[in-house]
């Protein structure tokens, strides 16, 4: 690591987290190729910089194809005035209230190279300058002292451990309380820094058994445990060994537990260990439906002339079973509809809408200020939307999502009513958003929850969908008859197959819909790349075809996947302009997934879109991408929440659907091979599905039930509230 000293002279760039583009007139540096009295470009994150101070920066003298050469700072500091035309220059400049040259001359005949620390060291010292007031004194201590304030600050911080970013943040958030905060308890900066660091600053001046520290710790390992199994509640012994492993941590816990219990941290029931906001959270879901369960059904007259009337609208017959399951929705309070891939789950979503159009004689277009139909992700609420021909909305969206300040603007206290509300893909919906959900809904609201229990569950804790079938009070129809086929459609099939761990045909067979490739782990690569190729020549390209697979790491994950397929599907040429961030290369045209949820962009976790553009020289339009209509500017440091989308994880694929699905299948997977994401990958294929790899790494797939089922209780929950309230 090289330095830089010399002046701040100007910004080119600056953004509210503090991080600077600028220039830098170079007065002194140790690197041999750095030019000085020459201005320099620098980047990094600084706090207010001031033209009239001189910096010392520390960072690595690079060269960038695109902006030559620049200062790259990792950390700096304020040099102090040393010398006496120093600090008499720094005495009379605009940030020493009161203080002539004449006043800074005495304040240096008396103190010397000492006069600064001698001024912040006690305002009195400054009396024993000849002719000085009180008011005078006040003054000149009070500029000096604020002025390297700061500075103590980020020194303080920077001391600690936390990067220049991070200090720039704590200060930017707690100002001078921030060093009160760090003494008391630090860890109560949880939500802004990283658990694993905060514990590593506190260890280099506490020990590992502080009580602070074991009530952090605890509190980190229900979260960490939750997150990670999908688990609302945990047992003792897991916090235990957790703590042990993780924190070092081998003791009595019970009064720690106790003392969380009290302050309300945690909640507690018959051992079960929950953090606060998820217990109440479940209670909330319970409560809700079981008010909704207790109102009475709705009576219907004349359904069978108004289903007739639906099946001739749709070009549709339905049959006995989907015509329970229209009823029930249109009668129930809440209701659940479920099945497999081609069991008819969005026909009769449709069903239930033109039916109600009949019994509350609206037209199509009217119903939908009447009907809310909802899911979990953005492709799911698109594919909803075109299916129905209705508005369809990410919860997200609905309850108007301030991500800024992580709340819904749609809440208990800003209730929305609909007179229906369908929700798909309810299999992917938690506990905290199915709580945010009934919160913002009028329980006067008829809810009708679709989706299949047999899919992944949320990536959040909670095992909603699995619950409120489990719970036998939730009135529920499961669709079992299988439409979507042809002949000799196998998909559907297959699917219902692996769900029932019953592989009863031949998988090697080809069908119309469906082929497996055997292949080896080193061969997969070179096997997608033919089937693609040949793909591409039929005039198929990667908007109709999607690589599933299990994980990113690996010879066959799908980091390694998408630069492969990249390759395949937008190669790069000289019409094309790319930018290369880290490791990862985006080119105009390349296919990306966004990763997070911006109800301001309108784009949701799931998206998919196209790069249009690519501007290396702008701070705003980094990239242009197009999300199906939607054109969305990123600028370079918003990079991170995309990726690219040739190939993508089977958790992502769920609630979309896709006309051509290709899935590795490889022992190299290891424990990611198991039932339920293999029969998820699977039912994500419309039009036809490949598999590639290993029989026997499909088939340790079929009969892994590595998914366990989640601690949860709210089943319990809701027949407890039906059995009180009822």
């Amino acid at each position: 690591m090289n330095y830089i000293k010399g002046k701040y002279k100007s910004a080119i760039f600056e953004s509210e987290a503090g991080y600077k583009v600028g220039l830098f007139k170079v007065i002194e540096t140790d690197h041999e190729e750095i030019i000085t009295n020459k201005l320099l470009t620098f980047t990094g994150y600084f706090g207010e910089l001031n033209a009239d101070d001189t910096y010392l920066l520390y960072g690595d003298y690079t060269y960038h194809e695109r902006y030559g050469y620049q200062f790259q700072t990792k950390n700096y500091e304020r040099v102090v005035p040393e010398g006496k035309e120093a600090i008499i220059d720094f005495l009379t400049s605009s940030f020493v209230k009161g203080c002539g040259e004449k006043t800074a001359q005495k304040i240096f005949d008396i103190f010397g190279d000492e006069a600064l620390n001698k001024i912040k060291e006690n305002k009195d010292n400054l009396l024993l300058v000849p002719g000085m007031t009180d008011i005078k004194a006040s003054g000149i201590y009070n500029s000096v002292v604020k002025y390297f304030d700061a500075d103590e600050e980020i020194i303080y911080l920077k001391k600690l451990g936390f990067t220049v970013k991070e200090t720039m943040n704590l200060i930017n958030i707690y100002g001078k309380m921030i060093k009160d905060i760090l003494e008391e308890d630090i860890f109560k900066l949880t939500h802004l820094i990283e658990f694993k660091k905060l514990d590593q600053i506190f260890l280099q001046t506490n020990k590992i058994e502080d009580e602070r520290r074991i009530k952090a710790c605890i509190l980190q390992t229900i979260k960490n445990l939750s997150f990670s199994n999908g688990d609302v509640y945990l047992n003792k012994s897991e916090i235990l060994e957790y703590l042990n492993f993780n924190y070092q941590i081998n003791l009595s816990i019970d009064e720690y537990l106790e003392e969380l219990y009290l302050n309300k941290d945690i909640m507690k029931t018959d051992e079960k260990y929950y953090l606060t906001e998820d217990y109440l959270n479940e209670l909330y879901n319970a409560t809700s439906i079981a008010k909704l369960l207790i109102k009475k059904p709705k009576k219907i007259n004349h359904f069978d002339k108004y289903m007739k009337q639906v099946e001739e609208d749709l070009e549709i017959t339905y049959n006995e079973e989907q015509k329970q399951a229209i009823k029930e929705a249109i009668t129930n309070n809440i209701s659940i509809i479920t099945g497999g891939p081609g069991t008819g789950k969005t026909t009769i979503i449709k069903g239930i809408i033109r039916m109600y159009t009949y019994l509350n004689d609206l037209t199509v277009g009217g119903a939908s200020k009447y009907i809310g139909l909802l899911a979990p992700t953005g492709r799911a609420a698109k594919r909803m939307s075109e299916m129905t021909l209705m508005p369809a909305s990410t919860i997200h969206r609905f309850l108007k999502w301030d991500k800024d300040r992580n709340i819904f603007s749609i809440n208990e206290f800003n209730k929305v009513h609909y007179d229906l509300m369908i929700v798909d893909e309810t299999s992917m919906i938690d506990n905290f958003l199915l709580a945010s959900l009934f919160r913002g809904v009028d329980l006067n609201t008829q809810i009708v929850f679709v989706g299949d229990e047999y899919q992944l569950p949320s990536v959040g804790p909670g095992l909603i969908l699995n619950d409120m079938i489990n719970s036998e009070v939730v009135p529920h129809i499961r669709l079992a008859n299988i439409y979507r086929q042809s002949e000799n459609s196998f998909i559907p099939l297959l699917a219902k197959e692996i769900k029932e761990k019953d592989i009863m045909t031949d998988i090697k067979v080809k069908r119309d819909d469906y082929s497996f490739i055997e292949a080896g782990n080193n061969d997969i690569k070179n096997v997608l790349k033919q089937i693609l190729d040949k793909s591409i020549a039929k005039g198929m390209d990667e908007s109709q075809i999607q690589v599933l697979a299990p994980m990113y790491k690996g010879e066959n994950g799908i980091d390694n996947l998408n630069i492969l397929l990249q390759e395949v599907f937008n190669p790069s040429n000289k019409t094309k302009k790319e930018a290369i961030v880290g490791p990862i290369t985006y080119r105009e045209g390349d296919k990306v997934l966004n990763l997070v949820n911006d109800v301001d962009l309108n784009i949701y976790n799931g998206d998919m879109g196209y790069i249009k553009e690519v501007n290396l020289d702008s701070k705003v339009d980094f990239l242009v991408i197009d999300y199906y209509g939607n054109q969305v500017s990123y600028k370079k440091e918003m990079i991170n929440t995309i990726t690219h989308a040739y190939a993508i994880t089977i958790h992502k694929s769920q609630g979309s659907e896709f006309n051509h699905v290709l899935m590795p299948i490889s022992n190299s997977y290891s424990r990611m091979l198991y039932n339920k994401l293999l029969y998820t990958g699977i039912s994500r294929a419309k039009k036809s599905l490949v598999l590639i790899g290993s029989i026997t790494a499909f088939n340790t797939s079929v009969n892994n039930n590595y998914s366990v089922i989640r601690k949860t209780t709210l089943k319990d929950k809701i027949l407890h509230n039906i059995k009180y309230n009822g």
